[in-house]
Formats: C-alpha cells, sequence, structure tokens
C-alpha cells in the first residue's frame, strides 16, 4: 500500500509541476516576446505618458495595446501584478519530486556503486550540496564580474565553464539518470533563485522608490534584467534534463556527460534563434537563422555520434541450430536473483511482481522492454545482471515468452 500511495503522490505532485512550469516559462517566454517586439510609439499621447515602446496584437476576437514605460507612469495604479508564484510553485513541486523519487530512494536512484559506492546519507548530502555550491559560485560571477566592461560576456563564458564542470562531476559521482536530473534540478534552482533573490527584491524597491517619490536607482533594474536574461537561456536545457529520465540511451552513454551539454548547447542556441527572431522582425537585429542551424547542427551531430554499432549478423551453425529453447526455469532463476528484491513478495515498486508465472506473463512485454531493450531494469543494475542473463532473457521473450 505505502508503494500505491507513493505512485499516486508522484502523478499527482508530478501533474502539478508540469502545470506550474508551463505558467512559469509561458510567462517567461511572453515577457522575451513582448521586450524585443515593442515599437515606438506613433501617437503624441502615448509619448506624452512616457511610454517607450508598444505593442498591438489581437487575440481571442479582441485587440490588445501593450504599453512598456520608459521609466514608469506618472503615477502607480494601486494594483500591479507581480509574477513570482509560478517560479515558486514550480521550484516547491520539483524539489519535493526529487525528494520523493531520488533522495527518499537513494540507494536504488541516486546511488551507482560502479561510480561511487557511499553511503545514501552521504550521497544525499553531496547532491543537495550542487544546489546550493552552484548558486554561490554563479551568485558570485555575476556580483564580481557582472558590471565591469564587457561583464555580460565574461560571466557568460565563467558560468558555462562551472556547467561544463558541474555536469562532468555530477556525471562521475551519480547514476546517470539522476545525475540527469541533478543539473537540471541544479540550474533550476538557480532560475528561482534570481526571481527570489534579485528580481522580485530589485521591483519592488523600484516600486517603493517611486511610490515615495524618492530617485530609482538603475542597478536594480540592470541586475534584475541580467538575471532574467540568463533564466531565458536556461529554460530549453532544463527541460531537455527533465525529460532526459524517460531516454536511457542518453544517460547511460559512456560519455553521457557530453551527451547532456551538446544537448543543452543545442538547445540554447536555438533558444537564441527565438529571442532574436522577434527583433530581427522589427529590423533591429540581423537573421537569427545561423542560431537554429547552429542547434540542429550541434544536435545532429550528437544523433550520429551516439548511434550504436550495428550489431554483427549471427552465423549459423549446427548448434546454434539446434540449441534448445530456453526454459522458463531459468528465467525464474534469473528474475529471482536480480529483480525480486524490488519486485518480489515483500516490495512491489510501481506495483510490479514478477516473483510468479501469472505475474511474469502479464509483464512480459515490459520485462523484456525494460531489461533488454533499454536496459533501465534493474536500476543502475544494482543487483549486478549480466549480459549473458539479458540475453537469456531476450531469447525466451523473441520465443513465445512461455511460463510453462
Amino acid at each position: 500500500m505505502e508503494s500505491y500511495y507513493l505512485d499516486w503522490a508522484n502523478l499527482l505532485l508530478r501533474w502539478v509541476h508540469v502545470i506550474t512550469a508551463i505558467a512559469w516559462i509561458g510567462a517567461s517566454f511572453y515577457f522575451v516576446m513582448l521586450d524585443n517586439s515593442l515599437e515606438k510609439p506613433h501617437d503624441q499621447e502615448s509619448l506624452d505618458k512616457g511610454v517607450g515602446g508598444e505593442q498591438w496584437a489581437v487575440h481571442g476576437g479582441g485587440f490588445y495595446n501593450m504599453q512598456k514605460y520608459a521609466l514608469a507612469p506618472k503615477k502607480l495604479p494601486d494594483h500591479l501584478h507581480w509574477s513570482y508564484w509560478e517560479s515558486y510553485s514550480t521550484w516547491i513541486t520539483g524539489f519535493t519530486l526529487f525528494t520523493m523519487s531520488y533522495l527518499w530512494n537513494a540507494s536504488t536512484y541516486l546511488i551507482d556503486k560502479s561510480k561511487m559506492d557511499w553511503q545514501p546519507g552521504a550521497a544525499i548530502a553531496v547532491a543537495l550540496a550542487f544546489f546550493v555550491v552552484f548558486w554561490m559560485v554563479y551568485d558570485g560571477i555575476c556580483q564580481v564580474f557582472g558590471r565591469r566592461k564587457n561583464g555580460d560576456t565574461i560571466v557568460g563564458v565563467l558560468i558555462a565553464i562551472f556547467i561544463v564542470f558541474a555536469t562532468w562531476l555530477a556525471c562521475q559521482w551519480f547514476a546517470g539518470r539522476a545525475a540527469f536530473l541533478l543539473v537540471g534540478a541544479m540550474m533550476a534552482t538557480t532560475m528561482s533563485g534570481n526571481v527570489f533573490f534579485w528580481i522580485i527584491p530589485g521591483q519592488r524597491k523600484n516600486v517603493q522608490a517611486l511610490r515615495e517619490g524618492r530617485p530609482v536607482d538603475p542597478v536594480h533594474g540592470q541586475r534584475g534584467k541580467q538575471r532574467s536574461v540568463h533564466n531565458t537561456y536556461f529554460t530549453l536545457p532544463v527541460l531537455f534534463a527533465m525529460l532526459s529520465n524517460h531516454y536511457s540511451f542518453t544517460y547511460t552513454h559512456k560519455y553521457n556527460w557530453v551527451v547532456l551539454l551538446l544537448i543543452m548547447l543545442g538547445g540554447a542556441a536555438i533558444r537564441q534563434f527565438f529571442v532574436v527572431r522577434h527583433r530581427f522582425k522589427l529590423g533591429n537585429a540581423g537573421n537569427p537563422l545561423p542560431y537554429a542551424l547552429v542547434g540542429i547542427v550541434v544536435l545532429g551531430l550528437t544523433i550520429v555520434w551516439m548511434k550504436p554499432e550495428p550489431a554483427a549478423a549471427p552465423v549459423a551453425s549446427a548448434a546454434t541450430a539446434a540449441a534448445p529453447a530456453v526454459a522458463y526455469a531459468d528465467v525464474q532463476k534469473v528474475l529471482e536473483q536480480r529483480c525480486f528484491m524490488c519486485h518480489g513478495a515483500a516490495v512491489q515498486m510501481k506495483n510490479v511482481r514478477v516473483d510468479s508465472p501469472e505475474q511474469v506473463a502479464a509483464h512480459a512485454q515490459a520485462i523484456y522492454q525494460q531489461v533488454v531493450v533499454t536496459k533501465i531494469m534493474p536500476m543502475n543494475n544494482a543487483t549486478g545482471i549480466t549480459d549473458e542473463e539479458r540475453a537469456l532473457i531476450s531469447r525466451w521473450f523473441q520465443a513465445g515468452a512461455k511460463t510453462n
């Protein structure tokens, strides 16, 4: 029953997490588009009010006029819409999911003993340290170099180098699936940190100064804009990291850290295309197509590089032709040794049991997919299944998956 309720909690949390992430990312994409689509007002009334840019849009049968003031309107309205709960809710639900799936079951999902044979407590502490250390280093880089000459370039290069190092380290210390998610969660934590520690507080200070009739310190807007831009380029890499746990061929690759970096690079380049295209339409920027092409080429080359070697054609012989069919008893021995720990009478992870012929028959397709095709199970090969045992299950399934 515990597994059953945990599955429901996981499902509902994941559902809320996706909903809040859509709201946050959608708002982020919208405001980037809006900022890059603003045109100087043509009517004197808007100019007299201090409007620096506007966009006319049609949607849902109505016309909208979005205006951005160069500084602020002469009188601030009593009610202002603030965009921050989307970010906070996404992080809270995401961290809760990470805790339930990876920290709560660290021995199964977080630790790969072939990489680092440590106790669950140590693995959990190091995983959490990734969030804290990455934020501290990132924030320090932004504060120290952000306002210097060519500060944006310096900050971008240093952050990119640090992401490369953190990705490599995560893939050396943790199971591939957990490492990919950890890198994504690390970057997502920084995105929410930008909103919580800099963007919203800076905006509040500006609003307070305007309401009190004091001069506005432009540094708050500059810092907020810088962090908002960083969040924009983090978005697609983070989304891939979150989706990667469904595609084991990425995180089980020998050079999985390179795979993750290349796909994140391709995603960031494609995001740059969408950022620039709005300004390009107004004649304020060059053609952004090269950015998209770079992203597509990076992803394409990654696909070609990762493709598996073609399997050698089997050589027919009298011995192989006369090979006996795999008996269910042999399959049962493998399942008993490698799978019963998590899918037996005592524990049924994901509500799956394989300790009876009836259950094995019901889950034969899933067993073949998980054990032979994707090789996801056993998780991180915690029980040490061999290639010969995987091949045995493959022959059994191909022969009809008989359990009698």
